[in-house]
């Protein structure tokens, strides 16, 4: 993948800390963890990852959780730099479609979300603009 030096240090800072957020993902029923870390305007790391429950639908994802964090933690929504997604157990993970909304409505539109699985060749980044093409909201 080319990317620029800013980018490709954005990257590899963020990497390590959603590899971690990932070991702590709580996962008893799909055994899929995902770690998400979020670059705050600050250049503050905040870290993610999914929470599972038996009733599926009260699952909550790394990113979303990454960025809920970050708002309350006083974090202003659009000033993110970048998030990177990383998940173990496939070579290539990319956002649901819940946590796309949700990266639309608290994101800026060309933030960059870099998706990591085992296969870190493999990995892709998109703006978020990408990732939900035609999106509604504000």
């Amino acid at each position: 993948m080319n990317r620029s030096p800013e980018a490709q240090a954005q990257y590899e800072r963020l990497l390590p800390e959603a590899i971690a957020a990932a070991r702590a993902a709580w996962c008893p029923h799909s055994n899929f963890p995902v770690g998400a870390a979020l670059l705050t305007a600050d250049d503050r790391i905040i870290r993610g990852c999914n929470v599972e429950n038996a009733s599926y639908g009260l699952t909550n994802c790394a990113e979303r959780g990454a960025l809920f964090s970050a708002i309350a933690q006083g974090h202003a929504p659009a000033s993110f730099k970048a998030m990177l997604v990383y998940a173990p157990n496939v070579a290539l993970i990319s956002p649901c479609g819940a946590c796309r909304q949700v990266m639309h409505d608290l994101m800026s539109p060309h933030c960059v979300v870099y998706c990591v699985g085992h296969e870190t060749a493999a990995a892709r980044d998109w703006t978020v603009e990408q990732l939900l093409p035609g999106a509604f909201g504000f």
